[in-house]
């Protein structure tokens, strides 16, 4: 499984991203998907998981009413809505998949098998 995330950038506090992970492979649509950000001198911490059918979906209490998760198994893609920017927000985003069967999603990074190379979100005061 092959991660490619994409759409971070420099945005003012206030504005929107919305950030694609495009899977590869067929079986996409059985994986369980998550988006975790890494800031500088921090460790790498949860944003947003969403399960394999798409029907649970979890956000981190500090991003909770701004970001939101979905996926698009017709394109292999997961997304991160981003509203409402903060500063804090700014970090290096990934995402992964967590590829067991029938389980997840999780907010634990050792529990994903694949990971994206990231992308960076910066957000200007």
């Amino acid at each position: 499984v092959q991660l490619q995330a994409s759409g971070g950038g420099l945005v003012q506090a206030g504005g929107s991203l919305r950030l694609s992970c495009a899977a590869s492979g067929r079986t996409f649509s059985r994986y369980s998907m998550g988006w975790f950000r890494q800031a500088p001198g921090k460790e790498r911490e949860f944003v947003a998981a969403i399960s394999w059918s798409g029907g649970r979906t979890y956000v981190a209490n500090s991003v909770k009413g701004r970001f939101t998760i979905s996926r698009d198994d017709a394109k292999n893609t997961v997304y991160l809505q981003m509203n409402s920017l903060r500063p804090e927000d700014t970090a290096v985003y990934y995402c992964a998949a967590d590829i067991r069967p029938g389980v997840g999603p999780t907010v634990v990074p050792y529990e994903y098998d694949y990971w994206g190379q990231g992308t960076q979100v910066t957000v200007s005061s």
